[in-house]
């Protein structure tokens, strides 16, 4: 029973075992089957794969070129952008070239700041933002002293003025009362009119009387010398030689009006003989205009400046060409002296000639010739000017509608400017003035410093803020120097005030005519304005030159003709020919 069990567990398991091997067998025969199948699917799958690389490529390709197009619209637009802000930058700069020439040419010429006096600025420009309260809000108040002004209205004639007594009385009805008594005088009421004698002119007969022996001896006749004439053979008396410089120089009448007006009065001298009188005597003069030179070269305290002048006759040159006067001051307490030079060009050397063995401080501008002077002499240094600073900032402001950064520089230097007011007003010494100067001024030299390199690359190139900037900059050590000594002075006002005569000049009569002339006119120039100066009226003092220094020989002849020397006579000197141009 037992083997029978056995064997038919054998059976079974055989033929599981055969049931067994068919499935391997099957599912090998599936498996051999699948791997046939898998070369096919792998090269549908690589196949898929390639082509979605080749699409991503595709895509990136695409990408890089939508990219590169796009950086290239945005180069495009930035290079536009970039070029509408520059057109901008131009138009802006334009306009406001266009704002300043029309405030030069039609606006107000003073440098006066108002800050409340907006309404007047027609135009505006680019500003920088800028609070209206630091502008107004000061840190430290200057305070001018009271000083005494002078009374309005009508003012007193001159006690020196020759007086004529016109006298009014009543008749002697009149002087009996009502009741029959004789009146008395109490006193007067005088009242004073000014009335002018034109001008006249006489002639002055030089008489030398001649004397002879009475033995009758021929070899023994003597006649009286007549002193030497300023132009000898001249009928121009010393009077009349000052009267027309002084009309020309002084008060600006050209030659050719005076010729008119000599001419009214009854004495018919050319033009030409006028102008050959004016280089007589500017020649006869020169050896003052000499000591005036060696004057402001002795005080280690001078002052330069330039202006253009037309000369219609020069060699080389074209009469349409520029040409330059310069003036220098400078000398000695009690006999500051004025330089007035012609130079053809404003070449560095010029200044350099005039300067070469100068020491001391030199009042002057931004010009370059300045600079070329400190340079090759070291011992001149050079003290700024604020006001010429001052000014580029007020070119600014005027072209601006609104309060900007030019106002607030203009109001600092205003500042500035008080200090010197109360220097002034209360006169003090130099010591006293550079001990004020110490105790105000670096604070505010401090603000405007810092303010300027807060703003050097903020301001619009080459905007007429951004000028005056760089300029203020440029000229900075410089516009300290002045508070090295008491004695000098925060501006070179003193060389543009002494130029404005010439200026006023160079209006009436435009141009000058030779070489000779323009030299002649500045010494005389020289003279006048060196008059002016020390109170002494130039046409006194030159009457008195050209009647004494045909004689003079040593140098202590000339130099006792300066005009520091000269004691002015209490009296009327002349009668001005005053004409309206």
């Amino acid at each position: 029973m037992n083997d029978d069990l056995q064997l038919k567990n054998k059976d079974e398991l055989i033929h599981l075992i055969e049931v067994t091997q068919a499935k391997l067998a099957t599912r090998e025969a599936k498996l051999v089957s699948q791997q046939d199948q898998l070369p096919h699917q792998e090269k549908k799958l690589i196949t898929k794969e390639n082509q979605q690389t080749l699409l991503e490529e595709q895509l990136l390709e695409k990408e890089s070129q939508l990219n590169a197009q796009l950086s290239e619209k945005e180069n495009q637009a930035t290079l536009l952008q970039d070029k509408v802000t520059s057109l901008q930058h131009t138009v802006s700069l334009l306009e406001e070239y266009i704002r300043h020439l029309n405030d030069c040419r039609y606006g107000k010429s003073s440098e006066k700041y108002v800050a409340s006096d907006l309404q007047g600025r027609l135009f505006n420009e680019a500003e920088l933002p800028i609070n209206q309260a630091e502008i107004e809000a000061t840190e430290e108040e200057i305070t001018i002293p009271a000083h005494g002004r002078k009374k309005s209205g009508r003012k007193g004639l001159p006690k020196n003025l020759p007086r004529e007594r016109i006298e009014y009385d009543l008749t002697d009805e009149e002087k009996i009362c009502d009741c029959g008594c004789q009146l008395v005088c109490i006193g007067e009421e005088i009242t004073e009119q000014l009335d002018i004698v034109p001008a006249q002119i006489k002639v002055l007969q030089h008489v030398c009387k001649k004397y002879a022996c009475q033995a009758g001896c021929k070899d023994n006749i003597k006649t009286a010398k007549k002193p030497k004439q300023p132009i000898p053979k001249s009928v121009a008396a010393p009077g009349l030689l000052a009267q027309v410089l002084t009309s020309k120089f002084q008060y600006h009448l050209p030659l050719y009006r005076q010729e008119q007006m000599l001419k009214a009065i009854g004495a018919e001298i050319s033009r030409n003989t006028l102008s050959l009188w004016v280089i007589r005597c500017s020649q006869l003069l020169q050896p003052l205009v000499n000591l005036l030179q060696d004057e402001i070269l002795s005080y280690d305290v001078s002052y330069a400046d330039e202006s253009t002048l037309q000369v219609l006759k020069e060699d080389n040159k074209t009469a349409e060409s520029k040409s330059y006067m310069w003036v220098f001051g400078g000398g000695p307490p009690g006999r500051f002296s004025y330089l007035y030079q012609y130079h053809p060009s404003r070449q560095h050397q010029i200044a350099i000639d005039f300067f070469t063995d100068y020491q001391g401080y030199l009042h002057c501008d931004g010009y370059g010739a300045y600079d070329a002077v400190s340079k090759l002499n070291k011992q001149v240094i050079q003290s700024g000017c604020w006001y010429h600073a001052r000014r580029k900032f007020t070119d600014a402001a005027k072209v601006s509608k609104k309060v900007g950064m030019a106002d607030w520089f203009i109001k600092q230097i205003q500042r500035l400017a008080k200090v010197e007011k109360v220097i002034t007003i209360e006169k003090k010494s130099p010591e006293q003035a550079k001990a004020t100067r110490e105790k105000h001024v670096p604070a505010i030299m401090n603000k405007i410093k810092e303010k300027l390199f807060e703003l050097q690359d903020k301001a619009p190139p080459q905007s007429l803020l951004a000028k005056a900037i760089y300029y203020m900059q440029s000229q900075w050590p410089k516009l300290q120097t002045y508070l090295k000594d008491g004695r000098l002075e925060i501006s070179n006002n003193r060389m543009e005030r002494a130029m404005k005569p010439f200026a006023v000049g160079r209006k009436n009569w435009l141009f000058a005519n030779s070489v000779d002339g323009v030299h002649a006119a500045a010494n005389i120039f020289s003279l006048i304005e060196t008059c002016k100066a020390h109170e002494v009226d130039p046409y006194d003092w030159l009457r008195d030159s050209l009647t004494k220094i045909p004689a003079c020989e040593t140098l202590e002849d000339f130099e006792a003709l300066m005009p520091w020397k000269f004691k002015q006579k209490p009296q009327l000197s002349m009668i001005v020919w005053a004409e309206e141009d």
